[in-house]
């Protein structure tokens, strides 16, 4: 039994740094101000990202492994010496990835915004929670997959000389 109660008492005071970076000046939440906002898992500017196809980071498995994105390649086109044929195909695929990915942010925005009166109305239900998860988790899975298959496809068109002066422009650093 001291053992067991050891254990436990060792388990909890590890815990406590953990606990502590909850407590804010003020006995404030970092969260003080979201319940106002119109979705609350949603800033302002996530949804203005979302609306507008960008990437907010969710392509950086691709970004920062050597695979550029078709934005950020046509940004700089002038010092990767891209062809007009490279050019055009890169802008081909922006256009693309911005027409898929404005539409899942589009239903994901929505998807949320579904959760978010299930929970200020309090109809939600252990059901119902499941089927949002599960649904907004699809959601964002298609759209991480759309940011990132258009990396994927934007490596293709570059020359390995180009991707690597891309890492140099974007302040990556040679692996």
């Amino acid at each position: 039994m001291i053992g067991y109660t050891f254990a436990v008492l060792a388990v909890l005071a590890s815990g406590a740094p953990a606990l502590a970076q909850h407590r804010h000046p003020g006995g404030h939440s970092p969260y003080a101000g979201f319940e106002r906002r119109p979705i609350k898992a949603l800033s302002d500017q996530q949804i203005a990202d979302l609306e507008n196809g960008r990437g907010m980071g969710l392509a950086l498995a691709a970004e920062l492994n050597g695979y550029p994105g078709p934005l950020h390649v046509l940004e700089h086109a002038d010092a990767l010496g891209l062809s007009p044929s490279q050019t055009s195909r890169v802008a081909e695929l922006y256009a693309a990835m911005k027409a898929e990915t404005i539409g899942i942010g589009s239903r994901l925005i929505e998807q949320e915004r579904s959760l978010d009166r299930l929970f200020s109305s309090g109809t939600i239900t252990p059901a119902a929670l499941e089927d949002a998860m599960a649904t907004i988790g699809a959601t964002q899975a298609k759209l991480r997959g759309a940011h990132l298959k258009y990396h994927l496809s934007t490596r293709n068109i570059l020359t390995p000389e180009q991707t690597a002066v891309y890492n140099g422009l974007r302040g990556y650093s040679a692996r």
